[in-house]
């Protein structure tokens, strides 16, 4: 079910995906795998899809809390499985969890 919300938050996934690209070959010098980085980029764009899936909310507290667990939760994924290497990008995962949830929030349509 592709709704307004989800599109919105698939979008956003991939463009902060884009962003954490850029961020970790920055942090890295450019020292960072094709393989790595469009692991990275996935975990953002799951990140969307997830977030897009949970139920509208009319409560903005709620949705940015609950779009932070689901940042947390999703990065944890990616950060455990490269050894619990970049606390940087985990912690940017929490970040951006709180913004894809709050753009789908304000722009989506809530019936």
């Amino acid at each position: 079910m592709l709704t307004n919300r989800m599109k919105l938050s698939i979008v956003m996934g991939a463009l902060l995906g884009v962003v954490c690209i850029l961020g970790a070959q920055l942090r890295s010098g450019f020292e960072k795998e094709a393989l790595y980085l469009f692991a990275f980029w996935y975990n953002r764009l799951l990140m969307g899809v997830v977030i897009g899936f949970a139920k509208e909310t009319q409560e903005l507290k709620q949705a940015l809390g609950r779009g932070a667990i689901l940042g947390l939760l999703v990065s944890f994924a990616f950060y455990s499985a490269t050894g619990f290497e970049d606390a940087v990008g985990f912690a940017a995962g929490i970040v951006y969890g709180v913004i894809i949830e709050y753009v789908a929030y304000r722009f989506a349509d809530r019936g």
